[in-house]
């Protein structure tokens, strides 16, 4: 017997490439500022060096929470992304026997919570905006 109901679809993948790309540059970009504020030598893998247990984190929320199937969703994506970019980092970072200490954890759950919930804060209310006004087009 036919069913009346549509299969489901699988998303697509620009969206996770998307907010997989983003999520890695935006843990850089938090990486590359805090190896300039404190002026520590090599340029490249300095900021490689401060960045991979943020990344790591990430990587693992990603798939933990299995974020490929919202991915740019600020809840629970960016939620999960940004606490486990810091978990994750502080928890590698004391294993490995780099410096975790409560300012730095501060500035990180502050960077890294702007930056990846605030990204796609934002492209949520861009696509919301847009529907809206595609819905006023189609009225009216």
């Amino acid at each position: 017997m036919p069913s009346n109901t549509t299969p489901p679809t699988r998303p697509s993948l620009i969206p996770r490439a998307v907010a997989g790309s983003a999520d890695v540059a935006l843990i850089l970009v938090f990486a590359a500022i805090g190896r300039d504020a404190h002026a520590r030598g090599d340029v490249i893998s300095g900021v490689l060096l401060t960045a991979w247990p943020f990344l790591t984190g990430a990587a693992v929320a990603w798939l933990v929470f299995r974020l490929w199937n919202a991915p740019l969703a600020p809840r629970p994506a960016g939620i999960a992304v940004w606490l486990g970019a810091v978990t994750g980092g502080m928890i590698l970072r004391a294993l490995t026997a780099q410096t975790v200490v409560l300012p730095f954890v501060i500035v990180a759950l502050l960077s890294l919570g702007v930056s990846l919930i605030g990204y796609r804060l934002l492209l949520a209310g861009f696509l919301r905006l847009q529907k809206k006004q595609r819905e006023r087009r189609r009225t009216g």
